[in-house]
């Protein structure tokens, strides 16, 4: 057991527990919200999407990615999915969430409970609820889901201003995470959700050509690496579909991107900022070296990401693309 010791890996831990755990919000909301009215609220969200990403593998981080979407805006009170009217543009068509997708999951299963449980969960619940299964079936941890939130009535897309951009730095990803409540921690633990995922080229071209006056290419970006991301991205690139996996292991929910960090190989500037940054750095190098660590870490970071704006006073809507 002795030659097993490490005190710089116990000093590590310590210091990650007790100087950047935030305290989670105090929102008032239940594991066990839905015991009662709605028994199997559960299971028909897992079920929903548990059959759409057998039809479909991409539903595991297009879930994921509209979670995260819906609680920067508004907080998590299921805005996202409201659809545009003739007098207002919604969330979900911004220019950030042109490309989210997957709608037709949370539709599914909604239609479902309103069969057995009208009126009774809501569209943010639901989105929350997928969140965890969609993390939980690529591999990652399993986490209890807080529920009992209200579906919001208000919906614009100019307010998707408020999402971190794939091209910010350190300070600006911090300053765009604090605004919601979250912490250092949770920015570099959070980050790690593009374990799954695929970014379209325009997310990453400007790394690739003309960066600056003094580097063609982001000079943060391993070279090879980079060579590899302008022939999947020529111009002009006639392919829009064309882009790059965010890990090599982008159906698997593991720790993979932190090392991809580590080696210059971050797709998008706001993913190699974080190992470049000395504040976030050693957190990466952590995630990297320990991924039950890592997915410790995620879990808590989810819960405390949907307590994030959670509405009390709203609506359970009977269609999640338009309020009651």
């Amino acid at each position: 057991m002795a030659g097993n010791f490490d005190p710089e890996m116990i000093i590590s831990r310590a210091i990650f527990v007790l100087l950047l755990m935030t305290p989670l919000s105090k929102a008032v909301l239940d594991a066990h919200y839905y015991d009662q009215t709605c028994p199997h609220a559960e299971t028909t969200v897992y079920e929903a999407v548990r059959n759409a990403t057998m039809h479909d593998a991409k539903v595991p981080a297009r879930i994921l990615r509209m979670f995260f979407h819906d609680c920067f805006v508004r907080g998590c009170d299921a805005s996202i999915l409201l659809d545009s009217t003739p007098t207002n543009k919604a969330e979900k068509d911004g220019p950030p969430n042109i490309s989210v997708r997957s709608f037709y999951v949370i539709d599914d299963a909604k239609s479902k409970l309103e069969m057995t449980c009208p009126s009774t969960v809501s569209c943010a619940d639901i989105i929350a609820m997928a969140a965890r299964d969609v993390v939980a079936m690529s591999g990652g941890p399993y986490w209890n889901v807080l529920k009992g939130r209200k579906d919001g009535r208000v919906s614009k897309a100019n307010e998707t201003i408020n999402l971190p951009a794939p091209s910010f730095n350190v300070t600006q990803l911090v300053q765009s995470f604090a605004k919601i409540g979250l912490g250092v921690k949770d920015l570099v633990t959070l980050s790690g959700g593009h374990t799954l995922g695929f970014s379209h080229c325009s997310s990453f071209d400007s790394r690739l050509r003309n960066f600056s006056a003094a580097s063609d290419t982001d000079p943060s970006m391993d070279a090879e690496f980079a060579a590899s991301l302008r022939r999947k991205c020529p111009k002009p690139n006639k392919n829009r579909a064309a882009g790059e996996f965010l890990d090599s292991t982008a159906s698997t929910f593991d720790n993979d991107y932190y090392r991809r960090v580590m080696a210059g190989k971050g797709v998008f500037g706001s993913d190699q900022a974080l190992y470049g940054d000395y504040g976030t750095r050693w957190i990466v190098e952590l995630f990297a070296r320990d991924q039950s660590l890592f997915f410790k870490e995620f879990a808590a970071s989810m819960v405390k990401l949907g307590n994030v704006g959670v509405v009390q006073d709203g609506e359970v809507r009977a269609k999640c693309r338009v309020a009651n």
